[in-house]
């Protein structure tokens, strides 16, 4: 009986979890423009679309 005992509580720690769970997080307005940059160097977006999504940006601040 004292086997059982000791074998139940040692396997509780195999059932409980031990990770974390983040919320998301959004990026800052400055990060987004650092990736958006990047995005327009890297070649992934045009000077228009670059332009129009900073611009979208920036105008999301005022």
């Amino acid at each position: 009986m004292a086997f059982l005992a000791v074998a139940a509580v040692l396997a509780l720690p195999a059932c409980s979890s031990t990770d974390v769970v983040r919320a998301p997080v959004e990026a800052t307005i400055g990060q987004q423009l650092i990736d958006l940059k990047s995005a327009f160097n890297n070649g992934a977006l045009s000077s228009r679309e670059y332009d129009s999504q900073r611009r979208r940006l920036i105008d999301s601040v005022k």
